[in-house]
């Protein structure tokens, strides 16, 4: 197995800092989906797509933050004494340095981890109660070629995703440690992040408990029009852009900072700052762009549309209530 990670390291140990961290990061994120998918399509069932979807962040967040440390690590098993891990709780304070992380290495890892643990565990919970069974799945679930696609769009959604996070992560800590301790966009984004799954964590709860209560006959509503589904017909889809919005803004303030541009072995000209600023933002507006046109808002809005659409109650609710953005 140690052989194979370090045939593995070599591999992807290219000369461009990003693409060490890029490569091996988005090579795992397709590794891990096509582990799952595999029985999953065997058996037809997407019990656990939404779970890979959490591990497979948290998977590729984690490899990117340690890569440098287990390249180190096996360069110097074959030499001297192996370096030491780097530890997560010093980092927190840390501008950087040759045993430390930068704290925002950590904290936007840390981030990412806690969004993909509390959304899969919520998104699992709900599925195992409804007897393993997502209506997103009914018309590919039969279909091995189709189902397989669903799989691969998945880990090309982590991939996106978690572009800032991958770019912030492959540059050296050492050259972090030259940045100011907190900036303006550090600042900002992690206001959003906060905001954001914050917003996200109470829609989802807010849901969770109107469904309990309708099932133990406490309401007869059909849809929920309280909290805060009361100034968003989608709150918990707000929440999710924003709080990646907040990740990238942060990312983005390093990664077209000189020391971001020196530290992913970019150029620092105009382009190159372009194509940071590009990389980070694809990933709040990729979010975005499946919520609002793929497969959040839409497959929601036509499915209570067909039920409710000619009911007042609920043209009512449509009319008053924004379809994205609260109103406040």
């Amino acid at each position: 197995m140690a052989s194979i990670v370090q045939s593995m390291l070599a591999a992807t140990n290219f000369k461009n800092p990003f693409l060490r961290t890029l490569i091996p990061s988005i090579g795992l994120a397709y590794g891990i989906q096509a582990a799952v998918a595999i029985p999953s399509i065997a058996f037809q069932t997407e019990r656990f797509y939404d779970l890979s979807g959490s591990l497979t962040y948290i998977s590729c967040t984690a490899l990117s933050l340690y890569l440098p440390t287990l390249r180190a690590r096996a360069a110097a098993s074959l030499s001297s004494t192996a370096p030491a891990w780097p530890s997560l709780l010093a980092s927190l304070t840390s501008k950087g340095g040759v045993n430390a992380w930068n704290w925002r290495q950590v904290v936007l890892s840390a981030a990412v981890t806690i969004w993909a643990a509390r959304l899969g565990s919520f998104l699992y919970a709900r599925i195992t109660s409804e007897n393993g069974q997502d209506s997103r799945f009914d018309s590919i679930r039969g279909s091995p070629l189709k189902f397989l696609g669903a799989w691969t769009a998945q880990a090309t959604w982590v991939s996106l995703c978690l572009m800032p996070v991958l770019a912030l992560n492959s540059i050296p800590a050492t050259a972090l440690a030259a940045l100011p301790f907190v900036t303006i966009t550090d600042v900002i984004g992690l206001l959003l992040y906060v905001g954001g799954i914050t917003f996200e964590a109470t829609a989802d709860r807010q849901k969770n408990q109107w469904v309990e209560e309708k099932k133990a006959k406490k309401h007869d509503e059909d849809f929920l029009t309280r909290g805060l589904w009361s100034k968003s017909r989608h709150p918990n889809y707000f929440g999710e852009s924003t709080l990646w919005t907040g990740i990238a803004t942060t990312a983005a303030g390093v990664m077209l900072s000189g020391v971001g541009q020196a530290g992913m072995g970019f150029s620092g000209g105009i382009g190159a700052k372009v194509g940071a600023l590009a990389m980070a933002g694809v990933s709040p507006a990729f979010v975005t762009f499946l919520l609002l046109k793929v497969s959040g808002i839409p497959l929601s809005e036509n499915k209570y549309d067909k039920r409710y659409g000619d009911r007042k109650d609920y043209q009512e609710w449509k009319k008053n209530t924004p379809m994205f953005i609260p109103k406040l």
